[in-house]
């Protein structure tokens, strides 16, 4: 009798544990996918404007500025204040609002090795030139970036460019989609010394304006100013050594930047 009431329960406890592993899986693989996340003070996307209004020098000095903000060795030792000691670091360009182009992947940055690297990349990327200026496209890009690879205490975006958006869905929409995230939207505007006169009559604001009341958001967030696109190396320097700080330091919310 015990040898029959064995083998009747059999089949049922191995398709109870069959089950309860089946049930466990996903659970399982939730966990596996968290723990693969490689913990960072900082998650930074850096989205560069390629629209049509930036030209070849123009886009060279961005490239340029990005790529000596990370040779510079205050960025290092900001880094390694951190309680875990390293960033990570992405950067793509954009332009319209489907065109957007991850031309350094995430690297983890922990020393000046590792960010001398990271500059290496940024003056191999290529150079491209597009149409239209969308920043919602940038963000929706940028947002859908977070969560890969690692996991900082901040996910911070760090968008450039030289003009309003033109081109795609609503920025308000975007801008909000990303803030309910938690995510920190700064914003580094480029100021033409020359602006077109298309600008004012067709009612739109300074750009330095725009992007203080339309683009960035979020706790800490804020804009730099770079007064000239010679002035966009001292901008974006400036503006990467706050970003990565532990807690950054009541400033305002809008810096500029001289040649």
């Amino acid at each position: 009798m015990r040898r029959l009431l064995s083998r009747s329960l059999a089949p049922s406890l191995s398709r109870r544990n069959l089950l309860g592993a089946a049930l466990a899986a996903p659970a399982l693989l939730k966990t596996h996918r968290a723990a693969a996340l490689e913990p960072v003070d900082v998650e930074l996307v850096l989205a560069v404007d390629v629209s049509r209004s930036v030209d070849a020098q123009e886009q060279a000095l961005q490239f340029a500025g990005y790529a000596a903000a990370f040779r510079d060795p205050r960025l290092a030792q900001g880094i390694a204040g951190g309680p875990v000691g390293s960033i990570a670091v992405c950067l793509f360009t954009w332009s319209d609002w489907d065109i957007q182009n991850l031309l350094v992947p995430w690297t983890r940055i922990d020393g000046p090795a590792s960010a001398a690297g990271f500059a290496a990349a940024v003056d191999a990327a290529p150079r491209e030139t597009f149409l239209y200026t969308s920043i919602s496209g940038a963000i929706d890009y940028a947002s859908r970036l977070f969560g890969q690879r690692y996991e900082g205490t901040r996910q911070v975006v760090d968008i450039s460019g030289d003009g309003v958006n033109n081109s795609g869905r609503s920025l308000a929409e975007t801008r909000q989609t990303a803030l309910d995230r938690g995510i920190v939207l700064n914003g580094l505007a480029v100021l033409d010394r020359d602006p077109s006169p298309n600008a004012a009559l067709a009612g739109l604001p300074p750009l330095d304006e725009y992007y203080r009341d339309e683009v960035i958001g979020g706790p800490g967030s804020f804009l730099m100013v770079a007064e000239g696109f010679e002035a966009f190396e001292t901008a974006v320097r400036r503006k990467i050594i706050r970003e990565i700080a532990l807690a950054p330091p009541p400033g305002p919310l809008v810096e500029r930047a001289y040649a």
